[in-house]
Formats: C-alpha cells, sequence, structure tokens
C-alpha cells in the first residue's frame, strides 16, 4: 500500500486509467469477435458493416494508447484480407 500523498495519488490515477483501458480493450475484442462470426456465418454485408466498426475501435485503441498502433494496423489489415476474401466468393 502507498504510505506518501503522491503514492496514494497515483494508485488512484492508475486505477482509473486501468478500467478506461479494460473497457476499451473489451469493446475492441467484442467487435472483432463479431467480425469473425460474420464471416464464419457467410454474411457479407454483416461482415463489411463489422469491420467498418472493428477499424474504427481499432484506431481508437490505438489512439488512446491501449494497444500500439502497429498492432492495430496489423488487425485491421489480416481483418479485411479475410472480408475480401469472403466478398471473392
Amino acid at each position: 500500500m502507498p504510505n506518501s500523498e503522491s503514492a496514494k495519488k497515483r494508485l488512484r490515477q492508475s486505477e482509473v486509467r486501468n478500467a478506461r483501458n479494460r473497457s476499451t480493450r473489451s469493446t475492441l475484442r467484442t467487435q472483432v469477435r463479431k467480425l469473425r462470426a460474420a464471416v464464419t456465418a457467410g454474411s457479407v454485408e454483416e461482415s463489411e458493416s463489422a469491420l467498418r466498426l472493428a477499424t474504427k475501435k481499432l484506431d481508437q485503441a490505438a489512439a488512446k494508447g491501449v494497444i500500439h498502433k502497429n498492432t492495430a494496423s496489423r488487425t485491421k489489415s489480416r481483418l479485411s484480407k479475410v472480408v475480401k476474401v469472403l466478398k471473392g466468393k
């Protein structure tokens, strides 16, 4: 447990940031999961709309520093590739 006032404040700040980051990451993972489910189901329109939302969430998470920008870029690339293959069928 923190003893000094500054350490107590840092703990409070870190708990708030931790909760905010956890929420962002959870929303992001849910959106990616929905996209993968839509692709598995073979729904082209649903997967395209889910891809737009997933891309938005990935960019937001990268902007907030929850995930690295290269991780966001790589994930967007892989997801769009899967949707593109689905559209080609």
